[in-house]
């Protein structure tokens, strides 16, 4: 069963997620050389702390480990879950995958970006620029009478279009009190397959694509995944509602509650 959220439940989805997009916005202007992604965690924690929220990232569990920082930070061949580290500094040609994910008042805000920094080649500008496409084309799919497998669908044909490849290993999701709630959201798949998109779903949409192969894996840490090629890997998501008036991206800056200002 997919949640349905109620008007309280969409409320309280749009202040979380507005915080997340807080707090990604405010990392962005920091990604430059010489930074590590250890100074870009504890920006981060510092900001949601000051905004009353919680990480949803610290401390999550994934067998017997246990998530150790409050942000993804996850650089080059990095696809997701990369642990920050004061021994990982940024250099012209990286880029810089931030996630973050918070809980405020029960519900969940997800978001992510990748940013380049510059100088990048062209080739790795282009796999950002695809990538971040496939994700608004993945959100303009997600409507009411669809299927799920219509976003999976978008999101595939558009990438390979461009001569990158989508992630398998890993898929979107839908986010609510949990961080992890049904449906899962596959970057690849088929039009016409899945569930239902109906009214009042919250859905984390999130293409992951690689300049090179699919392929994957952890490394030892037991979190951070990468290409299994090597090559650069980008990331975006949003945290979406579904609505008879068209998906409604609630990952948007600066409709925080007053009273976590």
């Amino acid at each position: 069963m997919i949640p349905i959220k109620n008007k309280e439940g969409i409320v309280r989805m749009r202040e979380a997620c507005a915080m997340a997009a807080t707090v990604l916005e405010s990392l962005k202007p920091l990604v430059r050389p010489g930074i590590t992604t250890m100074d870009l965690e504890e920006a981060g924690r510092a900001e949601i702390a000051r905004l009353g929220a919680r990480s949803a990232c610290y401390g999550y569990e994934h067998g017997s480990r246990r998530y150790p920082a409050h942000t993804c930070i996850s650089v080059n061949d990095e696809v997701v879950h990369g642990i920050p580290s004061f021994r990982r500094i940024l250099r012209e040609g990286d880029i810089v995958s931030l996630d973050i994910v918070l809980e405020f008042n029960g519900y969940i805000g997800d978001n992510a970006f990748t940013l380049p920094v510059l100088p990048v080649s062209e080739q790795v500008q282009k796999l950002l620029r695809v990538t971040r496409e496939a994700l608004d084309l993945g959100i303009r799919a997600a409507q009411i009478g669809s299927r799920i497998g219509d976003i999976s669908h978008t999101i595939q044909a558009y990438v390979e279009g461009n001569g990158f490849s989508v992630v398998r290993d890993m898929v979107g999701h839908g986010v609510g009190v949990a961080m992890h709630e049904p449906p899962e959201i596959p970057n690849f798949g088929r039009r016409e397959s899945g569930e239902r998109i109906k009214p009042g779903m919250t859905l984390a949409i999130e293409p992951m694509v690689n300049l090179g192969g699919y392929a994957t894996r952890i490394l030892p840490d037991g979190w951070t995944v990468v290409s299994a090629d090597g090559s650069p890997s980008a990331h975006f998501e949003h945290t979406v509602l579904t609505s008879e008036k068209g998906p409604e991206i609630l990952t948007v800056p600066g409709l925080v509650p007053a009273k976590s200002a």
